[in-house]
C-alpha cells in the first residue's frame, strides 16, 4: 500500500478583520515612534515634524476607518485611502496617504487578499506615490516603498495563494533599502541618519508584521527599535530652510473630475516646492512649500472647494527644534501680533478662520489683511470670523513641545470668544505642560502680552513666573479702539440700526476699550474728524497713569496714514520705549469696520 501523505492545510484568507487588525499594530508603531523620527528629520528641510506628520496622518485613519469593521477588504481599504487624504499631514503624510490610496484603487470590490493580489496593489501604491511627486528624489520613502513592491512582485511569481509568505521577505529588502537611504542622499550621510520619512513606513511595516506573527499581542503600544544603519544617539543636523518658501502649505480640494495634472502645473506656476499632489479625482491633498500660503491656496481654488488648510512656518519650527530648554510661546492672530515681533521673538501663531465672499480662509496666512479689506469692500456680503477649532492649537502645541519642555499660551479675552476655550482643550491633550493665559485684552493689547511673555521665555523663566507676571501685566495693559465707518457692525447687528445714521449725522466718533474683565465697553467719542487721530491721542494720553514708560503698538484697518498721524501724536505726548505699527485683521476688522485705529499699552519692563 502506498504510504500516506499528510495534506498540507491551506492557509486562512486574508480577511477584512485580518487587515484592519494588521493595520492598527502598524499605526500605533509609527506613533510610538514619533519622537525619534522628529529627531532624524532632515529632508526635504530639517523642521522636526516629519514623526508628528506620518502620526497624524495614520491616526485620522485609525481613529476612522480602522475604528469600525467593514464588510470586506475593498471597503476597508478604500476608507482608508479617503480618510488617508483627508488627515494627510506633511511631506511624507501625503505621499504615505497616496500610497494607500492606490492600494485601494487596486483592490476595490476584493473579499479578500491573495499573494498576487496584493503585490499588485502595494505596486499600484508605490507607483501612485511616486506619481503625487513633481520632482521623486531617490533615498526617501518612495525608494524604500519602490523595494518593497519588487519584493512582493518576486515573491508573488514564485509563491501563488497566501500574501503572508512574501511579506517578510519584503519587509528584509525594504530594511536594506532604508539602510541604503544615506549613500543614495549625502545630507542623510552628513547626519548619520536614515530617511525619516523611509523609516516611518518601515516601522509602519514592521508593525504589520509583529500583529502577522504574533496576533492580537502586537496590538499593544510600544516603542519601535532602532533602525538599521542608525546610530543610537545620531546629531540632528539642521541645514538652512529657504526663507523665500517657509511656509509648509497644505489643503485638501474637493470636486468633480478634479485635474490632478493641471493643478500640479498651476502650483508650480505659483512657485510651489517641494509639491505633493495626492489623491483622486474627488479629492486632492497638496502639500507644497511657499513664500505666500495665500498663492497656494488660490491657486487651489480655481480646481475645486479648499478645506483643511494649515501653513507652518518651518523657521520656527527649526528654532523650536534648536531651544531645547526655553519655553514656547503661542499667540493666536486676534492679536495682531507685529510680525517684527513674531520674528525676533519666535512667537508662533495660531490663525483665526475667516469667511469672505462664500469662501474660507486663514487670517494672515489665506488671507493678507490688506487683501481682506479689499475683498471685503467688493463683497456684499457680511464677513464672519471664527475662532481656530481645537485641532489646529493641538497641531502647533504638538511641533512645538517635540522639542521644547513646555509653552504658554497668550490668548484672546474669553468673554469676547470662545478661542481661549479651544487652546484649553487642545493643551490637555499633551504630554507635556501648557499654561492658557487670558490676556483679558485683543488686538493690540493681546500682542503686548506676547511679546513679554516671549521675553521672560527667552530669558530662561519658568512657566509659572510667565503666567504670574502676565496676569499682572494684563491689569496695567489698557486696549483702546476708534471706529470711523459704522456700517458693517451696524450690518452685523453689533451697534442697533438707529446709530449708524445718528452717528453719521453728528459726526461723533465711538471709542471702545476693554476692561478689567476683558469685555468691550464704550469709554466716549469725538467729534472730531477731519483730526481725529490726533483727538484720539489726546483722549487715550489724558486717561493714563503720569511718569510710566510705556510700549506702545498702533493698529489700523486699512487706515496705514491716519495711524502714522495717531502713531506721532501719542509718541510726542507719552514717554515711549518702544513702539510698531501694525494692519489689523479681520478680528478687528470685521467687526470694527475699515479705518478703525486701535491702540495698547504696557508699562515698559524696569
Amino acid at each position: 500500500m502506498p504510504t500516506a501523505t499528510a495534506a498540507v492545510p491551506s492557509a486562512p484568507p486574508l480577511t477584512a478583520a485580518a487587515l484592519r487588525r494588521a493595520l492598527i499594530a502598524g499605526t500605533r508603531r509609527v506613533i510610538a515612534a514619533r519622537e525619534e523620527l522628529n529627531r532624524i528629520n532632515v529632508f526635504p528641510v530639517p523642521d522636526g515634524d516629519t514623526g508628528s506628520n506620518l502620526a497624524s496622518t495614520l491616526g485620522s485613519v485609525l481613529q476612522g476607518a480602522l475604528s469600525r469593521r467593514s464588510r470586506h477588504i475593498g471597503e476597508l481599504l478604500a476608507r482608508v485611502g479617503d480618510e488617508a487624504i483627508d488627515g494627510a499631514r506633511g511631506n511624507s503624510g501625503a505621499i504615505m496617504a497616496q500610497f494607500l490610496v492606490g492600494l485601494a484603487e487596486h483592490v476595490r470590490g476584493a473579499a479578500v487578499l491573495d499573494a498576487a493580489t496584493l503585490a499588485a496593489a502595494v505596486r499600484r501604491g508605490a507607483d501612485s506615490a511616486r506619481a503625487a511627486l513633481a520632482r521623486p528624489v531617490e533615498g526617501t520613502i518612495l525608494s524604500v516603498i519602490g523595494a518593497f513592491a519588487e519584493a512582493l512582485d518576486e515573491a508573488a511569481r514564485a509563491q501563488a495563494g497566501d500574501p503572508r509568505a512574501g511579506f517578510e521577505q519584503a519587509l528584509q529588502r525594504a530594511r536594506r533599502a532604508l539602510a541604503e537611504t544615506p549613500r543614495q542622499m549625502p545630507l542623510l550621510q552628513k547626519a548619520g541618519v536614515v530617511d525619516a520619512g523611509a523609516r516611518g513606513f518601515v516601522d509602519w511595516l514592521e508593525g504589520i508584521a509583529d500583529y502577522v506573527a504574533g496576533g492580537p499581542r502586537a496590538l499593544r503600544l510600544r516603542r519601535a527599535p532602532t533602525a538599521a544603519n542608525e546610530p543610537a544617539a545620531a546629531a540632528h543636523v539642521h541645514g538652512e530652510v529657504d526663507p523665500a518658501r517657509r511656509w509648509c502649505t497644505e489643503c485638501l480640494v474637493l470636486g468633480t473630475a478634479i485635474d490632478r495634472a493641471g493643478l500640479r502645473a498651476a502650483l508650480e506656476a505659483a512657485g510651489a516646492d517641494s509639491l505633493v499632489v495626492a489623491g483622486g479625482s474627488t479629492r486632492v491633498r497638496v502639500h507644497g512649500h511657499v513664500g505666500q500660503p495665500q498663492a497656494l491656496f488660490d491657486a487651489c481654488a480655481g480646481f475645486g472647494q479648499v478645506e483643511a488648510m494649515k501653513a507652518d512656518n518651518m523657521l520656527l519650527q527649526q528654532r523650536s527644534a534648536q531651544s531645547p530648554d526655553r519655553i514656547a510661546v503661542v499667540t493666536d492672530s486676534a492679536s495682531d501680533l507685529p510680525p517684527a515681533l513674531a520674528d525676533r521673538f519666535g512667537i508662533h501663531v495660531v490663525p483665526v478662520r475667516v469667511s469672505v465672499g462664500g469662501r474660507d480662509y486663514l487670517d494672515r496666512l489665506g488671507l493678507s489683511a490688506g487683501e481682506f479689506y479689499r475683498r471685503m469692500a467688493a463683497c456684499a456680503q457680511l464677513p464672519q470670523t471664527s475662532q481656530p477649532p481645537p485641532g489646529d492649537f493641538r497641531r502647533v502645541f504638538e511641533q512645538v513641545l517635540a522639542h521644547q519642555p513646555g509653552a504658554v499660551y497668550v490668548g484672546l479675552a474669553r468673554p469676547l470668544s470662545g478661542t481661549l476655550q479651544a487652546a484649553e482643550t487642545a493643551a490637555r491633550t499633551q504630554a507635556r505642560p501648557v499654561a492658557c493665559v487670558d490676556s483679558r485684552h485683543v488686538s493690540a493689547g493681546q500682542a503686548l502680552l506676547a511679546w513679554r511673555a516671549a521675553e521672560l521665555a527667552a530669558a530662561g523663566q519658568a512657566p509659572a513666573r510667565i503666567v504670574a507676571e502676565l496676569d499682572a501685566l494684563a491689569a496695567q495693559t489698557q486696549t483702546w479702539a476708534l471706529a470711523r465707518d459704522l456700517r458693517h457692525a451696524v450690518r452685523g447687528g453689533r451697534i442697533p440700526r438707529w446709530a449708524g445714521p445718528l452717528v453719521r449725522i453728528s459726526g461723533l466718533l465711538p471709542i471702545a476699550r476693554t476692561d478689567a474683565t476683558g469685555r468691550l465697553t464704550l469709554a466716549g467719542g469725538l467729534w472730531a474728524r477731519r483730526r481725529a487721530p490726533e483727538a484720539f491721542a489726546r483722549h487715550v494720553a489724558r486717561r493714563l497713569p503720569p511718569r510710566v514708560r510705556w510700549r506702545l503698538i498702533v493698529g489700523h484697518a486699512d487706515a496705514p496714514e491716519d495711524a502714522a498721524r495717531l502713531l506721532a501724536a501719542l509718541q510726542a505726548r507719552l514717554n515711549v520705549a518702544e513702539a510698531h505699527l501694525v494692519e489689523v485683521g479681520p478680528a478687528v476688522g470685521a467687526h470694527a469696520g475699515p479705518q478703525t485705529l486701535v491702540v495698547g499699552l504696557a508699562p515698559a519692563p524696569a
